[in-house]
């Protein structure tokens, strides 16, 4: 059974308990439950959410010498917000999660103020660090290819429905584009035999229309001839070894045994599948706004970040192959 947004915010505070004062923990639960149900966010993701606020507060608490309330908060300034940061700076955490510590706290400090229960300016006083840009690394079509063909297994000593299953999943993931959440998600009643699209259900709870092209089918359908388990319609499609819900880990380890004996560097990961899905669409002449609908981006700005990618890969190619590359200056 599904767990309702105030459990799942109640299971994310359990772990501020020991950072947060009662008063603190009480609106962390309330700012947890609204989260839940305005965005839309799942257990894991509030429990992302709590963690980082509790990191910030345990900071504070060793910066102030005592758990802060939320009069403590209200008062704080900006030299205090840059103590904790600075800390965890020096403890070597990255800048991206400095950015998403920051990001936490103003979420919660907008509820209290939302809330009439103080208002933390001294959060919106702190420039957030400045985080590199990187790009999505995405693998080879031909590595993409490897990856999903079940033929490639050959001689894995694994039972021969495991080796389909998994090739079924990284089929989707590479030919469908799917979070490896949103292949896992999957029922068989939303992918009947011989669909040539389904309906996925995304981040926020969204849902979008996904074509199935026929190797992506194919690759299902001989997972499910294979099967062991019984495949009740609304039951998870994809099943683990004893037919319960299959873990993404065990994904990501079938994805690390493939690259290992496919010569591939450690950046060929299940999510990696998504970005080639996404970069050799555009590669080949793919409409960015056609690629946010099947990725499900809520932002074009999400999606354009492939064209960067597609241009690193051409420039490099064009470095790599032209004659006069090395000697070129650009604009002459």
């Amino acid at each position: 059974m599904a767990m309702t947004d105030d459990q799942k915010a109640a299971r994310a505070t359990h772990g501020l308990l020991s950072a947060a004062s009662p008063d603190v923990a009480q609106a962390a639960q309330a700012w947890l439950a609204r989260l839940a149900h305005e965005r839309r966010l799942s257990a894991k993701t509030l429990e992302a959410y709590a963690r980082d606020l509790g990191v910030v507060l345990q900071r504070l608490t060793g910066h102030l010498g005592a758990r802060p309330g939320l009069l403590d908060l209200a008062a704080l300034t900006p030299a205090d917000v840059r103590a904790v940061l600075a800390a965890r700076r020096a403890d070597g955490v990255a800048p991206r999660t400095l950015v998403r510590l920051l990001a936490a706290a103003r979420s919660f400090g907008r509820h209290l103020e939302r809330e009439g229960l103080g208002k933390v300016g001294a959060l919106a006083a702190v420039r957030a660090p400045k985080v590199p840009a990187s790009l999505p690394k995405p693998v080879s079509v031909a590595a993409a290819r490897a990856l999903a063909d079940p033929a490639t297994r050959a001689g894995d000593p694994r039972e021969p429905w495991v080796l389909a299953r998994d090739a079924a999943v990284i089929a989707l993931l590479y030919g469908a584009g799917l979070r490896i959440s949103e292949a896992l998600g999957l029922t068989p009643r939303q992918v009947p035999a011989g669909a040539g699209q389904i309906t996925v259900t995304g981040k926020g709870r969204k849902t979008r229309m996904v074509p199935l092209i026929a190797p992506v089918r194919a690759a299902i359908a001989a997972y499910e001839a294979l099967c062991p388990h019984a495949l009740g319609p609304d039951g998870p499609l994809f099943r683990g070894t004893r037919g319960g819900p299959l873990s993404p880990r065990i994904v990501q380890l079938a994805v690390e045994r493939m690259r290992g004996a496919l010569g591939l560097p450690e950046s060929a990961t299940p999510h990696a599948l998504r970005h080639s899905f996404a970069t050799h669409l555009l590669s080949r002449g793919g409409e960015i706004r056609a690629i946010q609908e099947l990725l499900g981006h809520a932002s074009l700005s999400t999606t354009q970040i492939y064209t960067q990618v597609d241009a690193t890969a051409l420039m490099a190619a064009y470095r790599a192959a032209h004659p006069r590359a090395a000697t070129a200056t650009p604009g002459k």
